[in-house]
């Protein structure tokens, strides 16, 4: 060859831009579902955001200081009664009935009973730092079962410490209708040759704890007595057995 044919080597230009010679599909053909398009969806993620603490409402703050301060107002006065307790040593009164004499049991023409019942009682103190002020406004009744025959009250005066003090009460009354009642009484007498009867006491007095004297309680005495008789005619009575019970309300 006369003509010495020269082969030309291809440089390619590293950085001129790459275009494909020939399309991957071929124009006109249905391109697969794969290689559809679709619009991408952002999934929209709530926030959470963290609660506030809880706040206690004022009504519960009060409740609670309430509470509180009663719990502490009864642990006081828990050490403090514990404490007067220990230095004081209280003790009930005692009461004892000795005495029962009849000046008058009658059954008038209107058929009403009169009835006067001196009774001797006997109060005892035994604190050894406790006195009792006996206040006005007292009452003690005489009772036969459900019925009332006489009532009277209880003088008014100061009980030192390991005092005994004995009283004689005038007790009066009146009963209605009393016809049924005395044939009950004489009936009682005749089968059982004893007759029940019943004192009640109610005593309003004041503590004096050393100089310090106290707010008003009322004393409760509920005496039991068995007795021979009850006519006009013995005008004292014999006391076959007696026994009486104390109690106290604020």
């Amino acid at each position: 060859m006369s003509d010495h044919q020269r082969i030309h080597p291809v440089v390619h230009d590293v950085e001129a831009p790459h275009t494909p010679t020939a399309p991957l599909v071929q124009q006109g053909a249905p391109k697969s579902d794969k290689e559809e398009q679709y619009p991408t969806h952002q999934r929209t993620i709530p926030v959470k955001h963290s609660r506030p603490p809880k706040r206690r409402s004022c009504c519960c703050k009060f409740f609670c200081w309430t509470i509180s301060l009663l719990l502490l107002l009864v642990l006081i006065i828990a050490v403090v009664v514990g404490i007067l307790f220990l230095v004081f040593q209280p003790k009930l009164p005692k009461f004892s009935v000795d005495k029962l004499q009849i000046t008058q049991f009658n059954l008038g023409t209107d058929d009403s009973l009169s009835s006067t019942f001196d009774v001797t009682v006997t109060a005892r103190n035994p604190n050894k730092k406790i006195g009792i002020y006996y206040e006005s406004g007292s009452d003690i009744s005489g009772w036969y079962v459900d019925t009332k025959l006489c009532e009277g009250a209880l003088p008014k005066f100061y009980q030192g410490h390991r005092n005994t003090t004995v009283l004689i009460l005038p007790l009066t009354g009146q009963t209605q209708n009393a016809t049924s009642l005395v044939n009950a009484l004489q009936q009682q007498q005749q089968e059982t040759g004893n007759i029940p009867l019943s004192l009640k006491v109610n005593q309003p007095v004041r503590i004096k704890l050393g100089k310090l004297k106290l707010f008003k309680i009322k004393f409760r005495v509920r005496c039991t007595l068995v007795v021979d008789a009850l006519t006009a005619n013995n005008t004292e009575i014999k006391i076959q057995s007696s026994s009486c019970k104390f109690s106290l309300r604020l």
